[in-house]
Order: structure tokens, then sequence, then C-alpha cells
């Protein structure tokens, strides 16, 4: 009978603590769907399950932290059509679920799921019609319920919205002290400050902190210390004229909506996945004293966390993606993990990662390789430089790219047939 075990992470994880149960004991499950919240050293991950049945029985209470592999449930094959959609139990005691009243004394009941879907849209289940099975309230619902409230615009001063979106504040949930209620940046600030994990994380520790105090800081530096000291370094550098490039974004962008606009990173991320395809040796890990080579790229993309440390989700088949849905997936993917909500898919080792420190004015950066990976990318800051064109000094956009790659797997000619294959890409733009 399939088992539903504590997912590994990451290569430096090897325990985690179950924070919450999103399904219970009964419910239909199908591949891929979110059962759990995991927390490990450095970050809350939400984690789909790998097998569709039935959740038999859950093994672990939450507030348990156990090592990887272990058996957090028993997922049961499916029974036939009897069982029910997911998110649904057959006819039975409404108390089966946690009852919620709604309407006049009229009881239904709300899945564990609906009830976190509820919470995090701020809908109170007593007022919400449920449409399912015996009255039952439904993800459908909640998110009917909630679209009203997301339609309707709160009233902000422009630098209140910008705030709000840099410091990932929901506007709907600050209480201005403007004129008519009017939210001012300093609402926005206090809001922030205030603000506290999420609900459902239960840290055993102060914020920020994971088992036995360990801090998301700590399990860094212990992993690049281990990375020091068992990966043999080499670097590379080159500087890269952007000017072709940023001509042919500035032109595409303005025939496209702001949603649809590009940045300079979106360039240089398809850049640096293409140029990973026709250089595989970088593309890979390293396990068991040897090198295996990725059948695709799965771009890491190294997120500083607003309360500290670092994650690096991955972007799969990042080399297959468009300029324009590599932007909106780098947009979602930086957003989902500074609010906690990265799914484990997105956490599985990616085969190369890209460090951007940009903007934060450094101009050169020089990362230690994510084991068992076998190379990083470092990016500095977009800087206007004196460059040679045809004989003659321009000034042009550059930015100055890294290589840090394991020589066990490649040598320096390798590292810099990559470098030359990025910065090629980069001067036909349109093809990208």
């Amino acid at each position: 009978m399939p088992e539903f075990t504590m997912p590994s992470l990451g290569a430096d994880m090897d325990e985690g603590k179950l924070v919450e149960w999103l399904v219970s004991e009964g419910e239909t499950v199908t591949r891929g769907d979110v059962v759990a919240v995991v927390e490990t050293a450095k970050s809350t991950i939400e984690v789909e399950c790998f097998d569709s049945g039935t959740v038999g029985s859950l093994l672990v209470a939450p507030g348990t932290t156990v090592p990887v592999g272990a058996p957090l449930a028993v997922i049961e094959p499916e029974a036939g059509p009897s069982t029910g959609r997911r998110g649904e139990h057959p006819a039975g005691p409404p108390e089966a679920s946690g009852p919620a009243r709604v309407g006049r004394g009229t009881v239904s009941t709300s899945t564990p799921l609906v009830r976190h879907l509820a919470e995090e849209r701020s809908v109170d289940l007593a007022a919400v019609h449920g449409s399912g099975r015996g009255g039952r309230i439904t993800r459908a619902d909640v998110e009917r319920a909630a679209a009203p409230r997301a339609r309707r615009r709160v009233p902000a001063s422009p630098l209140a919205r910008r705030l709000a979106e840099s410091l990932d504040v929901d506007l709907g949930r600050v209480r201005g002290t403007g004129r008519n209620g009017t939210v001012r940046a300093d609402d926005v600030r206090a809001a922030a400050e205030r603000r506290t994990p999420r609900p459902h994380s239960h840290r055993a520790g102060p914020a920020g902190t994971g088992k036995h105090g360990a801090t998301p800081r700590s399990a860094i530096s212990a992993l690049m210390s281990r990375a020091n000291r068992e990966i043999p370094h080499y670097y590379l550098a080159t500087t890269i004229d952007l000017a072709t490039a940023m001509d042919w974004m500035r032109e595409r962008n303005t025939h496209s909506s702001v949603k649809e606009r590009l940045v300079p990173a979106a360039l240089l991320l398809k850049a640096i996945a293409l140029a990973a395809r026709q250089v595989p040796q970088l593309n890979g890990h390293w396990s068991d004293d040897a090198f295996t080579q990725a059948e695709n790229v799965r771009l890491g993309i190294a997120v500083s966390l607003r309360g500290g440390g670092l994650v690096a989700p991955a972007l799969p088949n990042a080399d297959d993606m468009s300029v324009a849905a590599l932007m909106a997936a780098l947009k979602d993917v930086v957003a989902r993990a500074r609010r906690g909500r990265l799914r484990a898919s997105e956490t599985a080792d990616p085969t190369l990662t890209v460090t951007n420190l940009g903007d934060q004015g450094a101009e050169t950066v020089f990362g230690v390789i994510y084991p068992p990976q076998v190379a990083l990318v470092g990016l500095g800051r977009v800087v206007e430089r004196p460059v040679a064109v045809d004989g003659m000094l321009a000034v042009h956009p550059t930015v100055t790219a890294t290589l840090s790659a394991d020589h066990r797997a490649s040598d320096g000619a390798t590292g810099a047939r990559f470098l030359t294959a990025v910065d090629r890409l980069l001067q036909r733009p349109e093809e990208l």
C-alpha cells in the first residue's frame, strides 16, 4: 500500500517538521494535490501527494519532527465511484470533518483544505452557502465568496501601494489612518512590522527558527561550509555587452502591456538556461564520485527571504520557456518563496543555480556551489561602461557574469565555453 513519506526538500535536509495536515482521513487525493505543510531549517514548504487514492490513516501528528523518508500517511488505492471527489466524503456524520454553521441553523462541513483556503482569503465560513453534497462548503464556494472582496480597490496612496508590493503586505488587511480610511505609507510599514509567521507555522522557537533553534542562516552556513570543503571550485568571469539585448527589450516593451513587460533578468536567465543545454557538462549533479548529466534544465533561482535565509526554487524546463513565460514564472516563484508558499516539487534539486545580486548594488558575484550541483552562475548590476565598437569608443550597458564550477565535473575550457555561449545568445535576443 503506498505510503506518503517525509520528502527530501534539498541536499542538506535530513529531517523536517510536519506543521499541518491539509487533508483528513477518508479524503480522496490525486497526484499533485497539496496535502501537508512541512517546515525545514530554511523555510516552510507545501508538500504534494505523489499517489492517487484515499487517505487511509495519518501516521504523524502536527508538530512532530521526523527524518526524511519516514512514513507520514497511508494512501489507499481508489475504491471506486463511491469514494467521492477530491475534498468530499461519502455521506456520513457532519462532525467527521469539523462542523461549520451556515445559514439559518443548517449545519454544513468543510475539509481542512477548504478551511485553510478560507483562512487565507479572510472568508467567514459561517456566512458561506455550501453547494457541495449535503450542503458541504467546497473550494469553489470559498473562491466565490472571496471574489467580491478581491475586486474592491482599497483606498491607498501611490506610495503606500508601492511600499505594500515591495514589503509583500496585503492592503486589504491594513487599517488606513488617512482621510476616509485611506491607507498611508506609515500604515503599511506598521503592518509589516506587526506581521507574524503564517498561522499554521506553529514554530517551536522564535520566528525564523527551525528544529532545535536552528535558523535559516545556520542551515545555509552548514551547507556552504560543506561545499567549500568538498568541492574543488574554479572561477571564471566575463563582461557582457547588453546594448543589443536592452534595445530589443525596450522595443518589445513599447508594444506590450505593463504586466507583459520584460526586465533584463528574464533575458539573462533565458540565455543561461540555453547555454546550459549547449554545454551540458555544467547541468547536472555530482554523486557517488561521478557526474550525472540532467535530461532537462531546472534553473535554480537564489531568493533571499525577508526574515533571513535563502532558498533556491527551480524553474523546470527553463530552456524551453519563452522569455515572457520565464518572466512570469520568475515573478510568481519569487513572490511565493517570500510568502512561504513554495511547493515541494519546486524545491527539488535544481540542475544549475543562478544568484543575482545586481539589485543589491553588487557588480561582481562569485558564489559557492550548491551540492550536488556542479556549477553556479553569478550576475551583478547592469552598469554603463565604455566599450570599443568598430574602433570607436561608446558607452554601453554591461553586466559581469561569473561561473563557479566543480573541477571534478568540468575544467576551465568547458566553463569558458559556457560563458561565451551566454554572451553569444544575448547578442541575438530575438532568438531567445
